[in-house]
């Protein structure tokens, strides 16, 4: 499956050839609700049929269209969807994204893809990862408030991790042969050196897997990460960890011991403090850039100096709605029709030209938002 991170991390949307094809529609995790499903995926792709039609050939059509249609008659992957389903497609570009929460059904043609729903997803401060970490297996969870999921693991990540600790073994055996330590050398192995040979061996294997987590998952993310493991490992995987996202809080647990309940509950429990902590430091740094005038709460104001590539940091309330578009040329505020399904959000373009100009943005409960507009900006400069 595709990784949402990753791709806004490489800039997968951020140079397309139009005609851009966006879906979105909710799903069900369970039967028998999730028979609705690829129906309802049928009808969008005729939705977008519809669309292509008015503008382009029925060979370019087809082209188009073609991988839509053999996800609709896979049975495998409707049996195991999320909350809510992203497709997206032009002519270099097939992206499907299971997501953890619902969004609104949504069918666009247009010269660029509609992603404001993946930004609101990708940017809200309440998601976290939870690494599950034994001598026997990693487990990686992805999640938030409300739901977590186990991610799972490409085959080279797993294969290298176990490669690297077989690497390591041989290079210890031919060192000390050469130094004259190993066991045809004479040395007898007491409790003591097994002891010692054990550390080195989970000392590798937790470096190996601290390296990889933070390079495939930890990095691209950039969400705080919560080691789920037995104490002792605690300890040692401590020591070694070089991943800044890693919380010194986790659970003396390993996630095998609980049910999927338990351990998104526990993990919320250790992630919360930690939320609220951010939010309240955000909403302060708010305050103290606008009190510099060096941040605003006006969202022509922000719209303007986010295009311009001046807004470091972007609040947007998770639940406002703002129908307009931005001028790209200018920058300028351009109204939409509230009636039209596929009318822009004002707010989450905004917040799409701030990721553009490697800022950051921060979906926040309407409840905690230091503004009534809905955004709260502070700029660099």
């Amino acid at each position: 499956m595709d990784s949402l991170a990753d791709d806004f991390v490489s800039g997968t949307f951020s140079d397309v050839s139009p005609p851009c094809l966006s879906l979105y529609q909710p799903t069900h995790r369970t039967h028998p609700e999730n028979r609705q499903d690829p129906i309802r995926f049928e009808n969008l792709v005729r939705s977008l049929a519809a669309s292509l039609e008015q503008q382009y050939s029925r060979r370019d059509l087809a082209a188009l269209l073609e991988p839509f249609q053999s996800l609709a008659g896979d049975r495998a992957f409707w049996n195991h969807v999320l909350d809510g389903l992203a497709v997206l497609r032009s002519a270099h570009v097939f992206r499907v994204y299971r997501l953890q929460r619902p969004v609104p059904e949504l069918a666009v043609v247009a010269d660029t893809f509609h992603l404001k729903p993946l930004i609101r997803i990708l940017q809200s401060a309440d998601r976290f990862q939870v690494l599950g970490l034994s001598l026997k297996e990693i487990r990686l969870f992805d999640g938030n408030r409300d739901v977590l999921d186990e991610v799972e693991l490409e085959t080279t990540l797993t294969e290298t991790i176990a490669a690297a600790a077989e690497v390591e073994d041989r290079e210890a055996h031919v060192r000390n042969l050469a130094n004259g330590s190993g066991p045809t050398a004479g040395v007898r192995w007491g409790v003591g050196s097994k002891g010692e040979t054990a550390d080195k061996d989970r000392e590798r294997f937790f470096r190996t897997v601290d390296r990889l987590v933070f390079e495939r998952h930890s990095r691209p993310a950039g969400v705080p990460l919560l080691l789920a493991a037995l104490p002792e490992h605690h300890h040692a995987f401590r020591r070694i960890t070089r991943n800044g996202f890693l919380l010194e809080d986790g659970l003396n647990v390993h996630p095998s011991a609980l049910s999927p309940a338990e351990l998104r509950e526990q993990a919320w429990r250790a992630i919360e403090p930690h939320y609220l902590t951010r939010l309240a430091g955000l909403v302060e740094m708010f305050g103290h850039a606008r009190s510099r005038e060096l941040g605003t709460s006006d969202p022509a104001e922000a719209a303007y100096n986010a295009v311009a590539g001046r807004v470091a940091t972007l609040l947007i309330d998770a639940d406002r709605h703002v129908p307009a578009r931005i001028d790209p040329a200018t920058g300028f505020i351009e109204t939409d029709d509230p009636a039209d399904p596929s009318t822009d959000d004002l707010l989450d373009d905004i917040g799409e030209w701030v990721l553009r100009n490697r800022g950051q943005v921060v979906i926040v409960p309407s409840e905690r938002m230091p503004t009534e507009s809905g955004v709260a900006a502070i700029y660099r400069y």
